[in-house]
């Protein structure tokens, strides 16, 4: 029998979610504090919340959602494979649409004779890369190479092996005692990150077995840029030593950077490149890990093996290949040329670029703006006594209605790659007004 109970008081839906909720990157217990929207639909570049307010999403989503929200080939795409298979295991078995997907994907990865593994999430598919860098070298007999060279202000990840080719920051290195060492050198930000970085291949050429860079934009360390001819000088070092080079375009990949790849722009090809966050174009969780021909076919057995060889990878994840994903990856890969979306990231960069020259770099509160493509950190400059500013200037952005999210005081701005020209000034128009409120609330004028 049914239990009488009393009804429950209405609450809001920011009280709702803070007490059943656990956010990452979040502290909790300022939550209700800091003004969340809480989401309810969307419609085209824009979120809407709960009360009906409108935010145009200037962050994609977390980077994720590349042509914005509810598209319509993309809504198609799912609803088709919804009438023939959410999901079927991908280990040792296959898929139709994750094959023609891998296919599509083969044909625009600058990787030699590309091999594709499907994770879930941008972590994981470089933590796949890590282990697979690992055992090629196993595999082909040299039990010596255990190092992975990485580079300063990185960010791979927030599993243990991605966590520990990162460079610290968020509150990682609370995790340090259980993250593996590496062979640091700087990041972009040194003007000397290159010839630290060969002088580091040299002197351990003997036990690396992979070197893991972000190519052309350390995207979480606040949009940390590097030079087009230093990234490739490393990619051919690493070639003539034969040291692997694993590529991680998680955040760089599908287009933000004017082109459909950031190696490309940088003349690199990878051994391993790590796919993720636009992939689904922010519909479904989704990652890969593409690996060349030789890193492949090292782990093939072989007809001199031994009987107690065994060179099989043994990774793989119970969503990896998930079919709707899928479907929708290929769909989205198939938008981007159809629409000509890379045409469109370069106009609007562009314009962007100018906006920022003139409206916010001459701003006194900030100290530099980084930009790539439709990639960009505004550094703030904190006021003494220091405040969380990035914080403040978003969370007043967000009171203006668009959605941006700082790193730390770098204030990052990330549209959909389909962005208008008339949202690319009202996003900086509204980061101006931001910036400059704060800036006043915090002298006191």
């Amino acid at each position: 029998m049914r239990e009488n109970r009393p009804p429950r008081p209405p609450r809001g839906w920011i009280d709702r979610d803070a007490a059943i909720v656990w956010h990452g990157f979040t502290q909790m217990a300022a939550f209700s504090e800091t003004s969340p929207i809480i989401v309810d639909s969307a419609e085209g570049h824009e979120l809407i919340d709960t009360e009906g307010r409108r935010y145009l999403d200037a962050i994609s989503s977390l980077w994720l959602c590349t042509l914005g929200h509810r598209v319509p080939e993309l809504d198609e795409a799912l609803v088709d494979q919804l009438g023939k298979v959410a999901h079927s295991t991908l280990l040792g078995n296959g898929n139709t649409v994750v094959v023609d997907l891998a296919e599509a994907l083969a044909r625009v990865v600058p990787v030699e004779k590309p091999h594709i593994m499907f994770a879930s999430d941008g972590a994981a598919a470089v933590e796949q890369a890590l282990k697979i860098a690992f055992q090629y070298w196993w595999n082909m007999g040299e039990r010596g190479r255990t190092s992975y060279l990485a580079l300063g202000d990185a960010y791979h990840g927030d599993t243990v092996g991605s966590l520990s080719v990162g460079a610290g920051g968020f509150g990682s290195d609370l995790f340090d005692p259980i993250k593996f060492p590496v062979v640091r050198t700087p990041g972009y930000n040194d003007p000397r990150w290159l010839e630290a970085a060969l002088e580091a291949l040299r002197d351990r050429a003997e036990d690396l077995a992979a070197v893991v860079i972000e190519p052309l934009v350390q995207a979480a360390a606040g949009m940390r840029i590097g030079d087009p001819d230093d990234l490739r000088h490393l990619g051919e070092a690493c070639r003539e030593s034969g040291i692997l080079l694993i590529c991680d375009e998680v955040a760089t990949g599908f287009g933000r950077t004017g082109s459909l790849f950031a190696s490309t722009l940088c003349d690199l090809s990878p051994d391993l490149m790590c796919l993720g966050k636009g992939i689904t174009g922010g519909y479904l969780p989704m990652s890969a890990t593409v690996a060349s021909k030789k890193v492949f076919d090292a782990f093939l057995e072989r007809a001199s093996d031994s009987a107690d060889t065994d060179r099989t990878f043994y990774h793989g994840h119970s969503y990896g290949g998930n079919a709707l994903a899928a479907a929708v990856a290929l769909r989205h890969l198939e938008l981007i040329e159809e629409r000509n979306v890379l045409s469109n990231v370069r106009a609007r960069a562009t314009e962007l670029k100018e906006a920022l020259a003139s409206r916010i770099a001459t701003l006194e509160a900030v100290s530099e703006v980084r930009q790539c493509g439709l990639m960009v950190g505004v550094e703030l400059v904190p006021p003494a006594p220091p405040t969380r500013l990035g914080r403040l200037v978003s969370q007043a952005a967000v009171q203006r209605g668009v959605l941006l999210r700082p790193l730390g005081d770098v204030v990052v701005i990330m549209p959909p790659l389909t962005v208008r020209s008339d949202e690319i000034l009202r996003v900086v128009e509204v980061l101006r007004e931001s910036i400059l409120e704060q800036c006043a609330a915090s002298s006191g004028t």
